[in-house]
């Protein structure tokens, strides 16, 4: 999983993304194990970063099992790790960031 991380965060890095946060949620009860989240410069940059994942992820075996895309939020999931690409404005309206950082704090 680790690697898996690594490789997500390394390619996101390398394409120009910011402010990439990474959400250890496996030992919560939350539907995926990891969730990235990252800040794009716009709606062209989230759908060229999603294409260099898929590009560079899928020959590694991660499997895009679902995209959706909105302009300023692009969500990919890959089963037990979730990825976030947002524009500022989006990522400081939703502050999932701060839901995750509180869901991790609850004790089972």
């Amino acid at each position: 999983m680790q690697q898996r991380i690594e490789n997500i965060v390394k390619i996101l890095d390398e394409k120009k993304a910011e402010e990439i946060q990474v959400f250890d949620m496996s030992d919560k009860d939350y539907f995926v194990k990891q969730v990235v989240i990252a800040t794009t410069m716009g709606e062209r940059h989230a759908l060229s970063l999603t294409d260099d994942l898929k590009e560079k992820l899928k020959p590694l075996g991660e499997q895009f099992l679902g995209i959706e895309s909105s302009g300023e939020w692009v969500v990919c999931d890959l089963g037990d790790i979730l990825l976030h690409l947002m524009s500022q404005q989006y990522r400081a309206r939703y502050n999932i960031e701060e839901f995750l950082s509180k869901l991790k704090e609850q004790h089972n």
